[in-house]
This record gives structure tokens, C-alpha cells and sequence, in this order.
């Protein structure tokens, strides 16, 4: 009876250590859908090689990543999602272009990373996880009340991307004092930005007070009118800094079109999005300092050459992403003991990755990010 008990332990103990050796060989697969063929097919190569070398930096055999192409478009990006959904996948990252995003709430059992940073309208299963206009706004709040800025105004362009400005400013509360819409053609722009800063008014009242100084007699008048000639305008504005929620050539052309209304950066402070440190704008001397929200500038540049010197070519802004994408998904994996759950991107946490801080709340992704000023041949950093 002894014997028969030991044996009936023992092979109760072979059991449980045998089904914890299946259990630890088997493969955690997460999905990667991003386009492979097509014009953007380099877009996609870059972020496989990416996550190659996050997951070589991570060297854990349980992970699995297996890559589908996506076409970019919508249509095939939910059927790779199906066939990686039947192959036991439940959380993908990908997609790259918020377009593809349309169909995935048919797999809703599955749990997208998409590289968006447009947060309205996604399916309920899609996280955002590309800097989005909340993380951006929060950090720009963060520098206006660092320097007593209280009365901004944001000039948005009429594009697809307003809703999400609008609801960032909401989200945030940053103190701001009115918000204008302008239209990117630029001859429509340049009024809109002389009506926005009252610049006929103000040329008005120059023209008008040296003409009142003309016919007075007093001490220095000539000196007086001499210095008023110098001016473009006269009179206050009642906004301490502009918010251009723009890029690119566009964002020069706003700036360029204030400049012209004699509201220079010396005068209230430009502020924008994040650049991903554009370098043309070190060259716009004119109009520095522009400050602007960003990723972690150094960890940007040290990754860039890692990637150049393992892969021969240029990375990009997604394959920097992806990079911290995959770590944010194996740490969220690993604090839930290497269980695949919806949970772990709905339980508050945190991840740093090289961007910065991921903060992860309620399916909700948003980064702490620095704060960088373009002035004297330069990004500087200021926090």
C-alpha cells in the first residue's frame, strides 16, 4: 500500500514538472503587420529589423514574432490579423498608417499596438501608440506655466488632424486665451494671420502717431518720429505665445507670416509640436527660438547609429517606435507572469523605454516627453 502511494506521488510530481516543461517551452507569438510589399515596403523592412534588434537586446526564446504584410491597406491588414488570430496570436503590432486601422474591431478578441498617433475614431481593440497630440499638449503645458505663459493662442490648420488638437487642449486644460483655424494656402494664410494679430490696426496706429507727433512742438521730436519710423507697428498685443499645431513647411509659413506682422519669437514665444528635430529649422535664424515637445533627443541619435552601424542604412521615426513597442510589450507580458490578457494594457503602468516614458492607462498609451528650444545653430534641451 506504501509503495503503491509513493508511486502514485511520483508520478503525480512527473506530471505537474512535465506539463511545466511544456509550459515553458511553448512560444508567447505576438503578431507584427506592417507593409512588406508596395511603395512602402521599406517603411515595414525597417521596423522587422527594428524588432529584430529588440528582441536580440531582450534575448528571451519565448518570444515570437511573426511578421505578415498588410499591402497598406485595410482590407488585407484584417486578413494576415485573421490568419495570425488562427495561428493563436492575440496581440499585434501594427498597424503602420491609421487608414488600415478600419476593419480590425472584427477581431476583437485580439489587441492591436498600431504606430498611429490619432487617438479619435479607433476601433475599441486599437491602441495608439505613436506620440499623440495629449502627450504633446501636456508637455507644452508643462513649459507654459514653467514660464508664467497664460495667454497662448493655437493656430490649428483645417486638416484631419483638428479634432485631435481640440481634444488634447481639453484633455489637458492648458490655459490658452482663443483658438484660430487658418488654411495652409498661403495666400489665404497670410490674411487670416494679419486679421488673427490685428497687423493693420497696429500699422494704422504707427502711421497715425507719427502723424500727431508731426504737429506737436517738444524736446527730441525729430529723435521720436526718427525711432517711430523705424517701427513696422505700433501698439500692444494681448497674447503672450502662439502654439502652431503644424509642420514642416507649413509651420514656417506661419511663422514666417507673424514674423511679417512684426510679432516676432523675441517678441512672444513660438511654440509647436514635435519636429522629430528637423534640421532645416536650424537654418530659419529669423524666427528662433521655436520650443517644441519631443522624444528623448540623445537616446534618438544613439539609436540611429546602433541601427546604421548593425543594419547599413538610415533608421526612421517608426523604427524607433517599434523598437520600444516590442520592449513595452514584453515588460507588460512579463509583470503578467508571461500570460497574453487585455488586462496588462488596461491596468495603470509604466514603461521607459528610449522615447521616454510610456504611460499605459485604460488601453490609453501616452509618453512623458522633453522639451527642446531651436536657436543658435541648435536643439537645446530645457527639460
Amino acid at each position: 500500500m506504501k509503495t503503491l502511494i509513493k508511486l502514485l506521488i511520483f508520478s503525480i510530481i512527473s506530471m505537474c514538472v512535465f506539463n511545466q516543461n511544456i509550459h515553458a517551452s511553448e512560444k508567447i507569438k505576438i503578431g507584427l503587420i506592417v507593409p512588406l510589399s508596395g511603395d512602402n515596403f521599406l517603411i515595414g523592412e525597417r521596423i522587422i529589423k527594428s524588432i529584430r534588434m529588440a528582441l536580440n537586446k531582450i534575448d528571451d526564446k519565448k518570444i515570437e514574432i511573426i511578421p505578415r504584410d498588410t499591402r497598406s491597406n485595410p482590407i488585407d491588414a484584417l486578413r494576415v490579423s485573421k490568419e495570425l488570430y488562427k495561428d493563436g496570436v492575440r496581440i499585434i503590432i501594427g498597424p503602420v498608417f491609421n487608414e488600415s486601422n478600419k476593419y480590425l474591431d472584427d477581431l476583437k478578441d485580439v489587441t492591436f499596438l498600431s504606430f498611429t498617433n490619432k487617438l479619435i475614431d479607433n476601433p475599441s481593440n486599437v491602441i495608439s501608440a505613436g506620440v499623440n497630440a495629449i502627450s504633446q499638449v501636456q508637455t507644452i503645458k508643462k513649459f507654459n506655466n514653467q514660464n508664467n505663459l497664460s495667454k497662448s493662442i493655437f493656430l490649428i490648420p483645417k486638416s484631419n488632424f483638428k479634432r485631435e488638437i481640440e481634444v488634447a487642449i481639453k484633455k489637458t486644460n492648458i490655459k490658452h486665451k482663443e483658438l484660430f483655424y487658418y488654411d495652409r494656402e498661403p495666400t489665404k494664410l497670410t490674411k487670416q494671420i494679419e486679421d488673427i494679430t490685428k497687423y493693420q490696426l497696429r500699422k494704422n496706429n504707427l502711421k497715425y502717431e507719427i502723424k500727431r507727433l508731426e504737429k506737436l512742438s517738444f524736446k527730441d521730436k525729430e529723435k521720436k518720429i526718427q525711432n517711430l519710423m523705424k517701427k513696422d507697428t505700433l501698439g500692444n498685443i494681448d497674447f503672450d505665445s502662439v502654439i502652431i499645431a503644424d509642420f514642416d513647411e507649413n509651420l514656417k509659413s506661419v511663422a514666417t507670416s507673424l514674423l511679417y506682422t512684426d510679432i516676432s519669437s523675441k517678441r512672444i514665444s513660438y511654440i509647436t509640436l514635435n519636429q522629430w528635430f528637423d534640421e532645416s529649422l536650424l537654418k530659419e535664424s529669423s524666427l528662433h527660438p521655436i520650443y517644441f515637445p519631443s522624444i528623448n533627443k540623445k537616446n534618438y541619435e544613439s539609436f540611429m547609429n546602433d541601427f546604421k552601424n548593425t543594419y547599413g542604412i538610415n533608421g526612421d521615426q517608426l523604427s524607433f517606435l517599434s523598437y520600444d513597442l516590442f520592449g513595452l510589450v514584453y515588460f507588460l507580458i512579463y509583470e503578467n507572469d508571461f500570460k497574453i490578457s487585455k488586462n496588462i494594457f488596461y491596468k495603470k503602468n509604466k514603461f521607459k523605454g528610449k522615447i521616454g516614458i510610456f504611460e499605459i492607462n485604460k488601453n490609453i498609451i501616452t509618453h512623458q516627453l522633453n522639451f527642446y528650444s531651436v536657436e543658435d545653430n541648435q536643439f537645446k534641451k530645457i527639460f
